[in-house]
């Protein structure tokens, strides 16, 4: 199976919203991570618009719509502007993320039975709009049985502390462990599996291949943050590469 590449684009937005300019353009080095292979695009737009703003929304998804097979996923917290936005743009993923709007980052998964009636009818209302439901949650085998039986299609596993652990590689062992033991619960409760926070090329191939079935890594920040050194094209092929999909 193919791990395929989203690119978060948030990290570039905020780049761009530092001055009132229109550039770096969010759209422009979208294409460009599309044209060098990236298999979709990822945002985040959260209620401030501290990065990406709610009118970069449809012009990435008619981006996106330009490129046959790609994929546009639209993340955030399901509160009624988020679902009027993805109910319009009607994008091909939904990432439903439990973050309080004063979060700097996503930093922690779902709560998932203590959310489930709402998990449950932010689910049903999505899938009457076709679209694929991912639920982001903690490394917590426990957890992916529940996410299926809200309605999740796939969980994204929240990779923070392993990437946090890049300087101690005997905790980053036991973070890849659980992160493990979670996707293999998730698949056998038949759900498919993503990942994504603080992945790089370094971290990346070790997870891959301990779980060569993840669908999709969503990265922004370490890409981003590479991308100063080794232009878009070349970082986003780097990362293709290291997520085995080249």
């Amino acid at each position: 199976m193919t791990t395929h590449l989203s690119v978060n684009l948030n990290a570039i937005a905020q780049l761009r919203n530092r001055r009132d300019l229109p550039w770096p353009s969010v759209t422009g080095l979208g294409r460009i991570a599309l044209e060098a292979g990236a298999h979709g695009l990822t945002v985040h737009p959260r209620p401030d618009e501290r990065h990406i703003r709610r009118s970069d929304v449809a012009p990435l998804a008619a981006l996106v719509a330009e490129y046959p097979g790609r994929e546009f996923n639209i993340e955030g917290y399901p509160d009624d502007r988020f679902m009027a936005l993805v109910e319009e743009i009607r994008p091909h993923q939904v990432t439903l993320v439990p973050d309080d709007p004063s979060q700097p980052t996503s930093d922690h998964g779902w709560d998932v039975a203590a959310n489930e009636a709402l998990l449950k009818d932010i689910c049903a209302r999505l899938k009457t709009g076709g679209m694929r439901i991912s639920i982001f949650i903690d490394a917590d085998p426990a957890v992916p049985a529940l996410a299926r039986a809200v309605g999740a299609d796939r969980v994204e596993l929240y990779t923070g502390p392993y990437g946090g652990a890049h300087s101690d590689p005997a905790r980053a062992a036991v973070e890849l462990e659980k992160l493990v033991a979670t996707a293999e619960a998730a698949r056998d409760a038949g759900l498919e599996v993503n990942a994504g926070h603080d992945l790089t090329t370094e971290n990346l191939p070790a997870l891959v291949a301990a779980a060569p079935f993840i669908a999709e890594v969503s990265i922004g920040h370490g890409l981003t943050a590479d991308a100063l050194i080794w232009g878009m094209e070349e970082t986003v092929k780097r990362y293709v590469r290291a997520a085995g999909s080249a």
